[in-house]
């Protein structure tokens, strides 16, 4: 009875019919605008050429939207029950390599990195069948440094996490949330655990602040002597450093229990060898794990996102060794969360819908798309496993199979595997391992698993599994989603293209959900059209929309007013507010006339060998006033980037565009102008009020954190040129 029992169920999201009519009705009315656009197109020299870039651009919305349904047909929920899981398997479960990759001591500072480590070394999980790895692309002594504290400090941190049973299990979040009376701990142990972790953090920082790491720590482990005068970030020899040996008797806390595995690598660096990024740091992760651990299954998490969820181990075990659908299963996909958002969302980077439906719904056509962290992967598909009914995973591989060898050879060992020369003439990077050549190689190896024929399936349990650090300026979110938007565009351009590579081999509508998130990029061609075109054709008195007065405009509002109650609904049973979906509006905009235009006009360089791939890694620190800003939802620039000319252009533009044609129609009659112009008035009033932060932005704040005045003077100036050629 208990063997015939699933380890998950499979949920359909409720209202489907609800929306399934919904959908219907606003393609009626997107039909219905077409039609209207493509039979009143003006004569020759009446704006004919404006009208027809207004059907472009609506088509364009119309194809992307029909792309979006493809998730939002039939999401579903999984439910796994790790009650099962033990009944059936007690603890004679896999071994676990779970991978953490690193590459700037100062964008993404040690101590934050280490209580990442110390969250994953304390799962709910036997930890003699748990290996961490940390991937230092930095290849910094520093990283070291705050691993081997980390290393010391996991010995009081562990038992102490087990004993009182304490969540989350990262220090740092722990004791920001902790006031010490919430365990049976009593309130001298939780003082002394307390003091411990910050006084080792004061420790790691102060390394990091001075740039060196004492000499009297250095003596106490042979790793800090791989580094000399020589060594730089970009030109250093393969590091490997196994700081605790979990097959090692003596690597025990101090209650005497073993200790999970854990090493630091820095693979080898050298400027003459391209190194991948991200995606190779992960392929050197894969080899160098083979000749220490070999478990087959690998985890990996960023190094911002630590566990917040003790059983997430276990709860993904549920979908690998469930006997009716686990042989199927590749991947297993956590949401990506943030757990320092201002209450209302102020950059939009919740993530919430994109958690909540999209990736749910992805689930129910093949699986979510590999997104980079809290994701767990059989180690045979990352290495170019193909799929067949007859597959058979060996649970029972991993650290207990390895030869007893002394620490120093087996080290010397993965060194060899970290070589940046290994890979040359290997099919590493292509058929092997993470795929190489875009910056978001996530996406990309996900999609060629699905492709070789495995499912994925997403687990959004109601206590989040992991938690990060997200954007906290509008600099560090522009950065973030100008990454995705290229990467994930460059993958439509390339012989990846997923209509192109995955026909026949994934459903049509899987494909679909991939170009959600594919066709991000050029959505900002057709937006930037939306809120440059009308907003002069209102200033010239030329409408571009059926009057008010006309039936013609019924679907105009409907699609318009139905689609964004809609997007409020899903915000809204999403877990956003009001306020929070109203800014994701105004970010919406804005990543798609900055982020987004950036993506294509990188992709047409790359394509012109004009410019190479380039990864750039978003800080995960903000000083203390902009901190501080970020708390008051005081939206951040303080800086000349071009994104800023943009923004303050387009805002600009449409202010003087809507006074312009406000001034026109009082001045022409209401009932002469109004009626034809109304359409183009609430569109550019929409962009208008949406704006306003960028206007106090501009000329009303006097912090650190306003658009500077350069920005400003370029703006204005370039409005002027655009109203010049206008009138012109």
């Amino acid at each position: 009875m208990e063997r015939s029992r699933r380890l998950f169920e499979t949920e359909t999201h409720g209202g489907r019919a609800a929306y399934r009519l919904h959908a219907v009705t606003v393609a009626a009315g997107i039909l219905l605008v077409l039609y209207y656009r493509a039979t009143h197109v003006p004569a020759a020299g009446e704006g004919r050429a404006t009208w027809l870039g207004m059907l472009a651009a609506e088509l364009w919305y119309a194809a992307y939207w029909v792309v979006t349904q493809s998730v939002r047909w039939s999401p579903v929920r999984r439910r796994p029950f790790i009650d099962r899981l033990a009944a059936r398997h007690g603890e004679r479960l896999p071994c676990v390599d779970i991978f953490v990759c690193t590459a700037d001591p100062y964008s993404e500072p040690p101590s934050l990195v280490v209580s990442t480590i110390l969250s994953l070394m304390a799962y709910n999980y036997p930890p003699e069948k748990l290996s961490v790895y940390l991937s230092d692309d930095g290849g910094s002594i520093l990283t070291l440094y705050g691993m081997w504290e980390a290393s010391l400090f996991a010995k009081h941190w562990l038992p102490f996490c087990k004993r009182y049973n304490i969540e989350p299990r990262s220090p740092a979040a722990y004791f920001s949330e902790s006031d010490g009376h919430q365990e049976l701990c009593t309130p001298k142990e939780w003082s002394l655990i307390k003091d411990m972790f910050d006084k080792m953090t004061e420790r790691i920082d102060t390394a990091v602040m001075s740039g060196k790491v004492p000499e009297e720590i250095k003596a106490r482990h042979k790793g800090f002597y791989e580094w000399n005068q020589e060594i730089s970030s970009k030109n250093h020899q393969p590091i490997v450093q196994i700081l605790i040996d979990g097959k090692d008797q003596n690597a025990v806390d101090n209650e005497g229990k073993v200790l999970p595995t854990l090493v630091y690598m820095a693979r080898e660096k050298r400027p003459q060898h391209h190194h991948n990024f991200k995606a190779g740091a992960m392929n050197a992760l894969i080899r160098v794990s083979s000749v220490i651990s070999n478990s087959p299954i690998i985890m990996n998490v960023d190094c911002d996102m630590y566990s917040n969820n003790n059983d997430a181990v276990r709860d993904a075990l549920c979908f690998f060794l469930d006997e009716e659908m686990g042989h199927k299963i590749g991947f297993v996909q956590y949401p990506q969360n943030y757990n320092n958002l201002s209450k209302n969302n102020i950059y939009g980077n919740s993530l919430h819908v994109i958690n909540e439906v999209e990736m749910g719904g992805m689930d129910s056509l093949g699986g979510p798309m590999y997104i980079g962290t809290g994701c767990f992967h059989r180690r045979e598909i990352l290495c170019g496993r193909k799929f067949t009914e007859d597959y058979q995973e060996d649970w029972n591989a991993g650290i207990k199979d390895k030869l007893q060898e002394s620490i120093d050879e087996t080290e010397e060992k993965a060194k060899s595997l970290a070589a940046c020369t290994y890979e040359h003439g290997t099919q590493w990077g292509d058929e092997i391992g993470v795929k190489y050549g875009c910056v978001v190689e996530d996406v990309n190896t996900g999609f060629a698993i699905h492709c070789r024929g495995w499912e994925s399936v997403y687990n959004n349990p109601k206590k989040p599994a992991f938690m990060g650090v997200g954007p906290t300026t509008l600099a560090q979110t522009i950065l973030q989603h100008k990454r995705w938007s290229e990467g994930i565009f460059s993958i439509f351009l390339s012989k990846y293209n997923v209509f192109l590579f995955a026909h026949g081999k994934t459903k049509l509508q899987h494909q679909m959900g991939y170009h959600i998130y594919g066709l991000w990029a050029p959505n900002s061609l057709a937006t930037l059209y939306y809120v440059i075109i009308p907003s002069l054709a209102l200033l010239k008195g030329t409408s571009l929309f059926p009057e008010i007065t006309s039936p013609w405009i019924a679907p105009f509002v409907y699609v318009f007013c139905v689609k964004n109650m809609y997007s409020l609904y899903e915000a809204l049973s999403s877990g956003d507010t009001l306020k929070g979906w109203w800014n994701g509006q105004r970010m919406w905009l804005v990543k798609r006339i900055t982020s987004y235009l950036f993506g294509v006009l990188d992709n047409l360089r790359k394509l012109l060998g004009l410019s190479k791939m380039n990864f750039v890694v978003t800080p995960k620190v903000s000083d203390e006033d902009e901190s501080k800003r970020y708390e008051q939802e005081i939206m951040e620039f303080g800086s000349s980037d071009p994104e800023y000319v943009i923004i303050g252009t387009i805002t600009l533009l449409n202010l003087v565009c809507l006074l312009g044609g406000l001034s026109k129609v009082m001045k022409g009659g209401w009932n002469e102008h109004l009626d034809a112009l109304f359409p183009q008035l609430i569109l550019c009033g929409m962009v208008v009020i949406t704006s306003i932060p960028f206007y106090e932005a501009m000329f009303l704040r006097k912090d650190k954190g306003r658009i500077p005045f350069p920005v400003t003077l370029a703006s204005i100036g370039f409005v002027m040129l655009a109203l010049l050629a206008t009138i012109v």
